[in-house]
């Protein structure tokens, strides 16, 4: 099957999901994954990641009405949902700074300029968690969802040259933040 016929599949699946139950499921089930794994390379923990993926298709399920498009605007709906939420989890404060306090914790501990995977990786998360949420939602559509940056500029709303712009800053700042963490400033 060529991407003409997934996408004509994906459109009639998407037409009979308005009406029929087991239709939604399956585009439940098509996307859950793609999504969860987004939710979860943003907030870096799997319960919240999966709380966050549940709020992202209960609001489908709410909104699918009112959802006018096909395949590829179905897709790019869902990532805006999902961004939304995940940028709504981090607005909360307390959560929030738990988790940046977990990590300056971490990150005075670590002293190996070279550090394990597992502090590396910690590194990152934190590095990641600092910037704008813009900035972490256009990283983690780029580099982990793999979206073009003119797919990212339609789930943000945005020109794909400010995407492109942005992209530059924000990954100016996570070099900085883990050069500086790395060398214990």
């Amino acid at each position: 099957m060529d991407n003409d016929d997934r996408t004509a599949n994906d459109g009639r699946l998407i037409a009979r999901a308005r009406s029929d139950t087991e239709a939604f499921v399956e585009l439940y089930r098509k996307y859950y994954d793609a999504i969860f794994r987004y939710c979860a390379h943003r907030l870096f923990e799997r319960t919240a990641a999966e709380d966050v993926t549940s709020e992202v298709f209960l609001r489908v399920v709410e909104k699918f009405g009112s959802f006018r498009g096909d395949e590829p605007k179905f897709r790019i709906w869902l990532y805006r949902i999902a961004t939304n939420a995940v940028n709504n989890h981090l607005r909360k404060a307390v959560r929030q700074n738990n988790l940046l306090e977990g990590a300056r914790k971490r990150m005075n501990g670590c002293d190996d300029n070279r550090g394990t995977s597992s502090e590396r990786l910690a590194l990152l998360r934190d590095a990641m968690l600092a910037l704008k949420p813009r900035y972490q939602a256009i990283v983690t559509l780029r580099f982990f969802e793999n979206l073009k940056s003119t797919e990212i500029a339609e789930v943000l709303g945005s020109s794909p040259g400010t995407v492109r712009s942005q992209m530059a800053r924000a990954l100016a700042k996570l070099r900085q933040r883990c050069v500086s963490a790395q060398k214990g400033i």
